[in-house]
């Protein structure tokens, strides 16, 4: 209340400091810090990894794919919802059996 003179607050001339650099190694799974162990966390970060990832689409062939539950992906470009796996659109398991039914077919036609 003694001081009569206002204090204003004058924008410093210095660089606003460097941002941190982020993440060297463990990239998405950063925001586990030191928990879980090495190995547990390798093991998220493949699957989350996975599971953000952008996918191209088998109807329109954007790469607009993405998950939005547990095994529905959804196409941003042409919005339609397909069933795959849950963390990845497609399952080695369900790679194998498409190849395996266009194989089957393929044998099936050159037999007629």
């Amino acid at each position: 209340f003694g001081s009569s003179a206002a204090t204003v607050a004058t924008p410093s001339t210095a660089p606003p400091p460097a941002m941190g650099k982020g993440t060297k190694k463990v990239g998405i799974c950063g925001k586990y810090g030191t928990r879980y162990g090495a190995t547990l966390r390798k093991l998220v970060k493949k699957i989350e990894m996975q599971s953000k990832a952008t996918y191209s689409c088998s109807f329109c062939g954007r790469d607009a794919v993405k998950r939005q539950a547990a095994g529905i992906w959804k196409c941003r470009g042409c919005k339609r919802v397909m069933a795959g796996g849950c963390w990845s659109l497609a399952t080695p398991a369900a790679v194998t059996v498409r190849a395996t039914i266009h194989r089957l077919k393929k044998l099936q036609a050159e037999a007629k």
